[in-house]
């Protein structure tokens, strides 16, 4: 992500759809299918599953004031991200 500021963004906001690691808890299944797609994500694309607290440090990095958490689409999560 490229830093932003809100006089950039105005009142918007980015939306993601992603999976989050720790965010369902202690259910065995859910962590299971996480971590098989974290290393599917690492072996086929170079990419990487993110825990809340890694998102947390991507926003505030680029820029971004808050952001919001919602498990919704299965394992996926809605991410809303404000500036």
């Amino acid at each position: 992500m490229q830093r932003s500021t809100s006089k950039d963004m105005g009142d918007t906001k980015v939306m993601i759809i992603d999976m989050v690691l720790d965010v369902y808890g202690g259910d065995d299944k859910a962590v299971e299918t996480h971590l098989f797609f974290d290393i599917a994500m690492m072996s086929y694309i170079d990419g990487k599953e993110r825990t809340n607290k890694e998102w947390a440090k991507l926003f505030f990095d680029s820029g971004f004031t808050s952001y919001k958490i919602t498990p919704a689409f299965g394992l996926r999560s809605l991410i809303e991200v404000y500036p």
